[in-house]
């Protein structure tokens, strides 16, 4: 009976290693090799403003133009929403345009963060204000983080040119079942997509063009090889186990049925 136990136990560890090891294997496998003509593709590119977009706008000079000091909420296209200090916010509407007091429509999209706000600013210049100056920021920016990080989710890009390393940062930091080595970051749609293998134990990887973030990126940290071991482990307790007793069990129950 010996050799016929030996064959079993093996059989299900040989079950349980490899159904846990594929479990491990699913998320990002497709890696794109990264040359240094595609490095200089992914040099960053500045956002240019989007219909749907949200823009939060104030004038640095006058809290009170462009901010009120009261919130306002409004829910249709163009809306304001704000409150003092902080700019009120404003939706770019399907033809581009964004609705802003005493100018009414102007076009924006297509324009980047930095010519929004000269424009805005001119504008106000020329027919209202006295040397205003107008900050613009685009607030529903954002990465996804996933995998080996302490809080995964969506992270607002708060600033133009932030890196990986910061939004890790922001997320809490890796894990400790984080492998460094192993970041992947998803970038574009369709058949514009590509997929970015960092490694971020090289300390090269900090000036790495590919790692400042842009909307809709989506970064992915793998696990390392200890903590795949470590669920490789539970996998396998939790399917030898049940099956090694119930194994005792009908041997107990045979030998003393030969008895």
């Amino acid at each position: 009976m010996r050799p016929l136990y030996f064959l079993i136990l093996t059989g299900l560890v040989f079950i349980a290693t490899s159904c846990s090891y594929k479990q491990n294997q699913l998320l990002f496998q497709n890696r794109t090799a990264v040359t240094a003509d595609t490095m200089q593709q992914a040099a960053p590119v500045a956002y240019r403003i989007q219909s749907q977009d949200v823009l939060q706008i104030r004038n640095l000079q006058n809290l009170k133009y462009i901010v009120d000091e009261t919130p306002i909420t409004s829910t249709g296209a163009g809306a304001a929403v704000g409150s003092a200090g902080t700019g009120q916010t404003y939706q770019v509407e399907d033809d581009g345009t964004v609705t802003l007091p005493a100018l009414g429509h102007i076009q924006v999209a297509g324009l980047t963060r930095p010519q929004a706000a000269k424009l805005i600013e001119d504008l106000y210049r020329k027919n209202l204000l006295k040397d205003p100056i107008i900050e613009l920021k685009v607030t529903n920016l954002k990465v996804t983080l996933l995998g080996e990080v302490k809080t995964p989710g969506n992270i607002p890009l708060a600033k133009d040119n932030i890196t990986l390393v910061e939004i890790i940062g922001q997320a809490g930091g890796l894990t400790s079942g984080a492998n460094e080595k192993n970041v992947k970051i998803i970038r574009g749609k369709g058949k514009e997509q590509k997929v970015y293998a960092i490694d971020l134990s090289d300390l090269r990887s900090i000036s790495d063009p590919r790692t400042v973030m842009q909307n809709g990126d989506i970064v992915y940290i793998a696990q390392n090889k200890r903590t795949i071991r470590s669920e490789n482990l539970q996998s396998f307790n939790t399917w030898v186990q049940p099956a090694l007793l119930i194994l005792n069990t009908a041997l107990i129950i045979f030998t003393l049925s030969r008895q």
